[in-house]
């Protein structure tokens, strides 16, 4: 079965109509609300423990029913601009934790044989790393005999990718994910590529209505600026994101505005000046947990200069999430939009 860039875009628009039907009110019976939550929290405060509970499990919770069977061979675009057949999906090796979350909440985790470092959730614990920093060992991953490797366009190094697919091993390329909409189109292709579309397209409805209603609890009226720092202390990694640094369409769905792109930021992330603090004026900061500990919490990053002066800082408004789900992009972005929109409405 071959799945041309055509039939793909009907399948995407296909699905953004489902989101739109269930934004507008219309039920499914895919999933909860919030999967593997209580049911249906109604109020922003509710749905945030909720997806706190879930979050702090560090677990997936997979499509109900029973696993899917890949119906192979397919072939697909692979967004490197080549064309791959995939042939046996009983070895999986996903190179990026967004890409790994989606193939085990489509139910295929028993067949994934290594993990990428940002794959943090507990069902991959186990599994043989095959990068060091971000960087893809080949003999790593070939050692493990994977049957299709599903990768995204920053995976490297090419060297490393090229050495993979000349050993006979399917590779599938994904455009990376860096907005909300992304988190649907990714999840279709990674289904397709690895056989399984009627379980992305459900995954695609569960994700639709969880997302709808996380939506759905923004207080009317509220519209905070919310500034996404990006900062590795022992490095001296200080940023403040912008347009495209993926905090920014996260930010969008919990009804705020991302100060960085509001102070005219048009890159994903600029180094961080007491003028550009100045002038985004931030009433909360987004930060990664490990990168707010980076900085000696809450009270050290207020002594790096300009933060303190914010209302952000002025108030100790900090909004920190964990590392391996904040800009994942995956199934989980649903919870983090139900913490974001608690979190950073409040007084």
């Amino acid at each position: 079965m071959r799945v041309t860039g055509r039939q793909r875009s009907g399948r995407v628009l296909a699905t953004l109509g489902l989101a739109l039907a269930l934004l507008t009110g219309a039920c499914s019976g895919s999933g909860s609300v919030t999967a593997g939550a209580d049911p249906a929290p109604s109020d922003a405060s509710a749905r945030a423990a909720a997806a706190r509970k879930q979050l702090a499990t560090n677990s997936l919770v997979p499509l109900s029913g029973k696993a899917p069977t890949p119906k192979l061979p397919v072939t697909v675009d692979s967004s490197d601009g080549r064309e791959v057949t995939v042939r046996d999906a009983s070895r999986i090796l996903p190179l990026n934790g967004g890409i790994a979350e989606i193939v085990f909440t489509l139910g295929l985790g028993d067949h994934v044989v290594g993990r990428d470092i940002t794959a943090t959730f507990e069902e991959a614990k186990e599994l043989p790393q095959v990068t060091k920093a971000h960087d893809v060992s080949a003999e790593s991953v070939l050692s493990l005999r994977p049957t299709v490797v599903l990768a995204d366009t920053d995976t490297g190094p090419k060297e490393a990718i090229d050495q993979i697919r000349d050993a006979g091993i399917p590779v599938v390329v994904l455009d990376p994910a860096t907005r909300l909409s992304d988190v649907t189109t990714r999840t279709t292709r990674v289904a397709e590529a690895l056989g399984v579309p009627a379980a992305g397209k459900a995954l695609g409805r569960r994700m639709a209505g969880e997302l709808a209603a996380a939506r759905a609890a923004v207080p009317e009226g509220s519209r905070p600026k919310v500034a996404f720092l990006y900062m590795r202390g022992s490095a001296a990694v200080y940023l403040i994101g912008g347009k495209g640094s993926g905090a920014d369409s996260l930010l969008d769905a919990a009804g705020a505005v991302d100060a960085g792109t509001a102070a005219g930021l048009d890159k994903p992330f600029t180094p961080i000046t007491t003028e550009a603090l100045a002038q985004a004026q931030p009433d909360v900061i987004l930060m990664m947990t490990k990168g707010l500990d980076s900085v000696g919490g809450l009270d050290g990053l207020l002594q790096i200069p300009g933060i303190a002066q914010t209302p952000a800082g002025m108030n100790r408004r900090v909004v920190d999430l964990e590392d391996g789900v904040l800009l994942s992009f995956g199934p989980r972005t649903p919870l983090v939009i139900d913490i974001l929109v608690d979190r950073i409405h409040r007084a």
